[in-house]
C-alpha cells in the first residue's frame, strides 16, 4: 500500500522536518529576492529564440527540395514545439514569471501550442497535481487515469493492454493532456451555470489547433502541401513523445512513492515539501537536454519551488542535494535511460494482476510504505550521539537484511 505515516517512512522526528522546511524556505526566499534583469532576458531571449527557431523550421519545411533539408526541418519543428510547449508554456503557466508583470508571458494570458487548454491544465496541473502530489485518488496524475503505476490502483482486465495503450499515449500524449485536463475543469464546473464552458472550450482550442498545423500551413505552402502536412504531423509526434519521456520519468520511476489521503490531513508546510521529496524524481541532464526539457530534469526542484523561474532549477538542485545528504534523504536521480527504463519495467509489471507480483505491497520498487520497515530495531540509546538516521540509512538496513 502507499505511505501512511510520511515521517515515519522517511525516518525524520518533526524537529527534523521543520528545519528541513525552514532551510527550504530559506533558499525560495533568497531566490525569489534575486529575481531580476538576467532572468528577464532569459525568458524573453527564449521567446525569440523558440519564434525564430518555428519559422526557421517552417521555411526549410516548404522552401526545401531535398530530403535531407526537410528532415531537418522536421527536427528544428519538432524541437520549437517541445521549446514552447515546456520551457515557456509549461512554466509560464505555473505563474514562474508573473513577477513581471508582462501581460505576454503572464500565466492568465499564456495560451500554448498544444491541443489543451491553458486554463484547464492549469487546475488539472498546478493544483490537483503540484498540491496533492502522488496522492492516490487525489492526484488524477498517478498513471493520468489510463495507466497502473502503483499497486494501490486496483487491477482490472483492461490493463492487459497497457503496454500498448503506454504507446498509444506517448505517440499522442498532447491529446491525453487534453481530456485529461478537461475532465479535471468538467468536474470542477459541473452543477454550476458554466457546466457547459469546458467543452466548448476544449472543442474551440481543438478546431483552432488543429486547422493552424494541419490546414492553414500545408495550404501556405500550395502545391507541396503534402509535404508541410506529413512535416507537421511528425514534429507534432516527437513533440509528443519527447514531453511523454519527460513527464514519466520525472514521476514513475523508482523512488517516486505514493500516498494515501490521510497524509494531507493537516499536513504543515514542512511535511508537503517532503512529500514532493519523496514523491519525484529527477534525471542526469546537460544545459542543452535541461532546457529542452523545460528545466524538468530537475522534477524534484521543481515540485519544491514551481513557481519559481525554471532557469534557477539548476542552482537550487545543488542546495536540495546538500540538504537530502544533511538529513539523510534519497535525492532520486540517475540517466534519463535507466529512469525510462524503470518507468517501463513498472507499466509493463502492473499490466498483470497482483497474484503474478512477487514482491509485497509494501517492499515493492514502485509501490512501498512505512510498513517495509516494520522490522527494523532503533537503537534509542545511542541516538543522541550517533549522525541523524534518515530514510537513506533505513533503506541501506532493509536491503541488508533482505
Amino acid at each position: 500500500m502507499a505511505i501512511t505515516d510520511v515521517p515515519a517512512y522517511a525516518h525524520l522526528s518533526p524537529a527534523d522536518i521543520e528545519a528541513l522546511g525552514r532551510e527550504l524556505d530559506a533558499i525560495e526566499l533568497e531566490v525569489r529576492e534575486s529575481l531580476g534583469a538576467n532572468d528577464a532576458r532569459y525568458i524573453r531571449r527564449t521567446i525569440a529564440f523558440q519564434r525564430l527557431l518555428d519559422l526557421g523550421a517552417r521555411l526549410s519545411i516548404a522552401r526545401g527540395r531535398s530530403r535531407t533539408g526537410w528532415m531537418l526541418g522536421v527536427l528544428a519543428l519538432a524541437t520549437a514545439k517541445s521549446i514552447e510547449n515546456m520551457e515557456i508554456g509549461h512554466n509560464v503557466c505555473h505563474g514562474q514569471w508573473d513577477w513581471l508583470n508582462d501581460p505576454e508571458i503572464h500565466s492568465s494570458t499564456w495560451e500554448w501550442d498544444m491541443l489543451g487548454v491553458s486554463a484547464h491544465w492549469r487546475y488539472s496541473h498546478n493544483y490537483r497535481h503540484h498540491v496533492f502530489t502522488n496522492v492516490v485518488g487525489m492526484d488524477d496524475d498517478i498513471g493520468f487515469g489510463v495507466m497502473r503505476v502503483t499497486r494501490d490502483q486496483p487491477w482490472r482486465p483492461t490493463l492487459l493492454l497497457q503496454p500498448i495503450q503506454n504507446l498509444l499515449l506517448a505517440l499522442t500524449f498532447e491529446w491525453g493532456i487534453a481530456a485529461h485536463s478537461y475532465y479535471a475543469e468538467r468536474d470542477r464546473a459541473a452543477g454550476t451555470d458554466r457546466a457547459r464552458e469546458p467543452l466548448r472550450a476544449l472543442v474551440t482550442k481543438i478546431a483552432r489547433q488543429t486547422a493552424k498545423d494541419y490546414l492553414l500551413f500545408p495550404l501556405l505552402t500550395g502545391r507541396r502541401w503534402k509535404r508541410t502536412l506529413l512535416a507537421d504531423l511528425t514534429a507534432n509526434i516527437l513533440r509528443n513523445m519527447w514531453a511523454y519521456l519527460v513527464i514519466f520519468c520525472g514521476h514513475f520511476p523508482d523512488g517516486a512513492e505514493k500516498f494515501t489521503t490521510g497524509v494531507v490531513d493537516a499536513e504543515t508546510k514542512p511535511e508537503w515539501y517532503l512529500r514532493q521529496m519523496l514523491g519525484t524524481a529527477n534525471f542526469d541532464a546537460g544545459p542543452a537536454m535541461s532546457f529542452l526539457s523545460g528545466h524538468l530534469c530537475h522534477q524534484i526542484e521543481h515540485h519544491l519551488f514551481p513557481d519559481l523561474p525554471s532557469n534557477r532549477y539548476p542552482e537550487i538542485a545543488v542546495r536540495v542535494r546538500e540538504l537530502c545528504r544533511k538529513y539523510d534523504l534519497p535525492y532520486t536521480t540517475g540517466p534519463l535511460l535507466r529512469q525510462y527504463l524503470l518507468t517501463m519495467r513498472t507499466i509493463h509489471k502492473l499490466a498483470l494482476p497482483d497474484r503474478f507480483l512477487t514482491a509485497t505491497s509494501d517492499d515493492a520498487p514502485e509501490t512501498a510504505s512505512e510498513h517495509k520497515f516494520v522490522h527494523q530495531r532503533a537503537d534509542r540509546s545511542a541516538a543522541a550521539n550517533r549522525p541523524r538516521r534518515g530514510l537513506v540509512t533505513a533503506l541501506r538496513a532493509a536491503s541488508s537484511a533482505r
